[in-house]
């Protein structure tokens, strides 16, 4: 890999995704409320790190996809509220956890507290539109992440389940397949799908932990979405269903992921595949 870290690879994209929202579909985001973001998360990391005798420059990265998270899904009129936001998100990493891993995805987190505690903020689920390319850089970008942490079972179980739902509920009040695809194609959906619901940190470490949660996840927010018509419902339901990581982490022992871990494998499997090129151009000059 170019970079060394997977979680550089989160920010470059992350940060990509945010440049290309505000250029291609006219967002109303203010810059500042982006630097409030990136500045109060590292500052609240910092901080809290040197409270707690954590290691400071690997948590940055953290705080740093943290606070892009939110600059890509808050929106908010004052900047404090995107400050109350950064800074919740970034504490409850400290806050709710067991052992040493959290079981809040901290993104959501600050986006559902700063729904709760102030009333300026919103989340706009349909900003991306259902331009089918915008699809298709997600899948891309994020799939170079989910092959690298191994967590493609965690979104395959919720887009499958929850695909799966919606499927039914069209067939059963005899919609068009245009209204199921409607309600499918969307960015802010994949995004979640493939950015946040799959946060190696803070979801179940099994492998059958994960698909159940995931699916777990789909039918709340089915339910939400179709029943109380909560256009937020992912989030919500995100928040609603994440302590159950505890549960599934008792009933299923898995060793618990690590990123260091994670960079050197993926640093071995590049290795592997230079090294296998190397000896297939070798053999080819041979003959």
């Amino acid at each position: 890999m170019l970079l060394k870290d997977i979680r550089d690879y989160q920010i470059l994209f992350l940060g990509l995704f945010l440049v290309l929202g505000i250029g291609t579909r006219d967002w109303t985001l203010r810059p500042e409320l982006i630097g409030v973001a990136i500045a109060t998360s590292l500052a609240t990391q910092w901080i809290l790190s040197l409270v707690t005798g954590k290691e400071q420059m690997a948590n940055l990265r953290s705080a740093l996809i943290t606070s892009l998270g939110l600059s890509l899904l808050l929106r908010a009129d004052c900047w404090t509220t995107m400050a109350i936001a950064a800074a919740i998100a970034i504490a409850s990493k400290f806050i709710f956890k067991i052992g040493d891993k959290h079981f809040f995805n901290p993104t959501n987190f600050g986006i559902i507290s700063a729904l709760i505690l102030t009333p300026d903020a919103w989340v706009s689920p349909g900003q991306w539109g259902e331009e089918w390319w915008y699809g298709l850089l997600f899948a891309g970008t994020g799939g170079m992440i989910l092959q690298r942490v191994g967590r493609w079972d965690t979104t395959a179980a919720f887009l499958g389940s929850y695909s799966l739902l919606e499927a039914i509920r069209n067939l059963w009040l005899g919609w068009t397949w245009d209204v199921y695809w409607h309600r499918l194609m969307s960015g802010s959906l994949l995004l979640f799908a493939l950015f946040m619901i799959t946060d190696p940190r803070s979801i179940p470490n099994s492998r059958i932990g994960r698909v159940v949660w995931a699916i777990c996840i789909a039918g709340l927010t089915f339910i939400l979405r179709n029943y109380f018509f909560i256009s937020t419902a992912v989030f919500w339901a995100l928040f609603a269903l994440a302590p159950l990581t505890i549960l599934f982490d008792v009933l299923w022992l898995a060793p618990r992921f690590s990123w260091q871990e994670a960079d050197e494998e993926a640093g071995e499997e590049v290795l592997f595949v230079q090294t296998r090129s190397i000896a297939s151009l070798i053999k080819n000059a041979e003959v």
